[in-house]
């Protein structure tokens, strides 16, 4: 027997087995606002979702785009829309006018669902329907079907297409990464497997829901009936009264949730506050490669367990994961620390290795379709049944991989390459540095030199020469930084990437290449 898997099984199991636990629980004081709804009350607002979008002729295969921060009426669209045969078009709610007029396009949604911060800028973006997510607008979209009220039928198909998620644009336009119900479905199954997700969890969504379909952890919870608690932005502070107000366990998040956590938590050590969630609470991070001493905080102050991740938006997007082992509990908080901060082993199902050129390649049913109308791009990714990542690494003798940068931020300096990750990761040892970008800038000696771009911990001074120092005494000095600029805040996507080609741009200026 084979039965096709599909995005709707997830909050089927939750609603069968949990119908009275709270399933989403907005954030409260916002336009429109759901506030707690339960298991129950999301199936039935899924199902009818889907019945309000066949009445206004969006057929099977249509895309529905949303642009929102969290909330729970993106919670219900992964199934009120994808579960039933449509395909969801998440958008990044910061881009702007013409990033999010072009998604529309290239994506050819018929459905634009905006949530009011977003009205009045998007204003001009338009599509066969175009509902603003206000609770008025948009009533008899998220309203509670009748027990007895059933969509038209689906034929499922598991390789159909469940999301087109489009990439940051960290380079150019932004392409749309096709995932099907079978990416979608294995990624979330071997990600709650991997994470120890079970019905005892509390989730909080600090992890945009849009990017990746919050890595699929979303599907993963639902399935256990896990209550989850939606933030819509990031405020250290505030996330972790809501960890200490719901009994939160589990949280996934970008290094910079990591860094808002870490100063919210020492500003209440210094007030003389607890801070909540010891040896409760699992975070799971990606996003970019941490800082060791980023995670060797997460265990020693919070108290928190640290697990990393390992993956891009084509693959669903879990590679690998590297969580504590138990081999390691007698190594110090350093140690463990310098062994987390690698991106990890293979997922199951995942197989993982490097070319002649040090590129990632990865083989899994997690890997996507292809790009939305772009048969060319998709060629050159995914070649003889490896996609390429695009990143630079390689394999330690116990299989974890180590991300050593993306092959395009490599910095050749008088011929030797210097991974901007590990001046970065040297760099957030020094007490006073909050963020940090190593970039290649021209050199006239060396072709590139290497330029390091810093933002100082507040309440802290540092210069120029004690940084540099500071690195020659930890690292090769090829690989240290020839000049420091400071900055008051980095270059940054959503989902907490470095926007590197926005820092180099400047340097970089009436050169026809932006490498020597």
């Amino acid at each position: 027997m084979k039965v096709p898997l599909t995005v709707a099984d997830f909050l089927r199991r939750g609603a069968l087995v949990y119908p009275d636990r709270p399933a989403l629980i907005d954030e409260p004081g916002t336009a429109g606002t759901l506030g707690t709804i339960t298991y129950r009350s999301l199936e039935r607002r899924a199902r009818g979702m889907a019945i309000a979008l066949e009445r206004m002729g969006v057929g099977h295969g249509e895309r529905v785009a949303i642009v929102s921060p969290n909330a729970a009426r993106f919670g219900i669209s992964f199934y009120g829309v994808s579960g039933y045969g449509r395909i969801l078009v998440p958008i990044n709610y910061r881009l702007n006018t013409d990033e999010v007029s072009y998604i529309i396009e290239h994506s050819g949604a018929s459905v634009l669902l905006v949530d009011p911060e977003s009205d009045a800028a998007l204003a001009n973006v338009r599509a066969r329907h175009r509902i603003v997510l206000d609770g008025v607008a948009d009533a008899e979209l998220f309203a509670e079907a009748p027990d007895d009220a059933e969509p038209a039928g689906w034929d499922a198909d598991e390789d159909a297409t469940a999301s087109i998620n489009y990439t940051s644009g960290t380079t150019a336009r932004p392409k749309g990464v096709q995932l099907t119900h079978r990416n979608c479905w294995l990624n979330a199954a071997s990600f709650g497997w991997h994470a120890a997700v079970t019905d005892r969890d509390v989730y909080l969504h600090t992890l945009p829901m849009f990017h990746c379909n919050g890595w699929g952890m979303p599907y993963a919870v639902t399935a256990m009936g896990v209550p989850q608690v939606v933030a819509r932005k990031i405020d250290g502070e505030e996330l972790l009264r809501r960890i200490d107000e719901h009994g939160v366990t589990l949280l996934c998040g970008a290094p910079a949730v990591v860094a808002a956590v870490l100063d919210a938590g020492s500003a209440r050590r210094a007030a003389g506050q607890e801070v909540p969630g010891r040896d409760r609470v699992r975070i799971v991070v990606a996003g970019a490669p941490p800082p060791s001493k980023a995670i060797e905080r997460v265990e020693t102050e919070l108290g928190w367990e640290f697990i990393q991740i390992y993956g891009l938006t084509e693959t669903s997007p879990l590679l690998t994961i590297n969580r504590r082992q138990a081999e390691w509990d007698g190594l110090t908080a350093a140690d463990r620390a310098r062994l987390l901060s690698r991106a990890g082993a293979p997922a199951v199902g995942v197989q993982v290795r490097t070319d002649a050129d040090g590129e990632v390649l990865a083989r899994s049913n997690h890997v996507f379709a292809g790009y939305w109308q772009q048969p060319e791009d998709s060629a050159r990714v995914l070649v003889d049944g490896w996609f390429h990542t695009g990143d630079e690494g390689h394999i330690d003798p116990d299989e974890h991989l180590v991300i050593s940068d993306r092959k395009k931020d490599v910095i050749i300096s008088g011929g030797e390459n210097v991974s901007s990750v590990e001046v970065e990761d040297c760099l957030y040892q020094h007490p006073a540095v909050a963020e940090a970008a190593v970039i290649g800038v021209p050199d006239e000696r060396w072709g590139e030199t290497v330029k390091a771009l810093v933002v100082v911990r507040e309440g802290q001074q540092v210069t120029e020469q004690d940084l540099i120092e500071f690195c020659r005494s930890r690292l090769a000095h090829f690989k240290c930084p020839t000049s420091v600029e400071f900055r008051d805040a980095l270059a940054r996507t959503a989902t907490g990437k470095l926007q590197k080609f926005k820092l180099r741009a400047p340097y970089w200026d009436g050169y026809q290449r932006r490498v020597n």
